[in-house]
């Protein structure tokens, strides 16, 4: 379930020190975004923040919460969102301090998916097989 009105401003106002923080619906919960990158979702009013490899550590705290995932056929969909502390929201410092190690996260995990000409595939050839010859236009008397 998407996050309430209230509760998506009161993360509007706790993490306003990051920057342009917004938020949009999206399958059935709330995403919040940061610069364009979304460091977080809500469900049920329920903040998970973004976690990789190299943030980990940082969030072994949330690690002891269900993590946000879901079911498809048959198998458990991780979405590398760990559900923040309870007590954060109660400590707005302490609350965007994860959200900038979460936001550290985001980046990263977008700038994966983006390519630059260095990384760019190389265009494919053409199938091989048989192609039709030019034929030269004949000379009409």
């Amino acid at each position: 379930m998407v996050a309430s009105d209230g509760f998506a401003e009161f993360l509007r106002d706790q993490l306003a020190p990051l920057g342009g923080v917004t938020m949009r619906r999206m399958f059935g919960k709330t995403g919040v975004f940061c610069d364009g990158v979304m460091l977080g979702m809500v469900t049920d009013d329920t903040l998970y923040f973004r976690v990789d490899d190299e943030n980990r550590a940082a969030f072994k705290e949330a690690e002891s919460s269900p993590p946000l995932n879901y079911e498809k056929q048959g198998r458990t969909i991780d979405l590398s969102f760990w559900r923040a502390p309870e007590r954060l929201l109660d400590d707005p410092d302490e609350l965007v301090a994860w959200a900038r190690v979460a936001l550290a996260a985001a980046r990263r995990v977008a700038a994966k998916g983006k390519r630059t000409p260095a990384n760019e595939p190389r265009l494919a050839r053409a199938p091989r097989g048989r192609t039709r010859a030019r034929r030269r236009p004949s000379a009409r008397r």
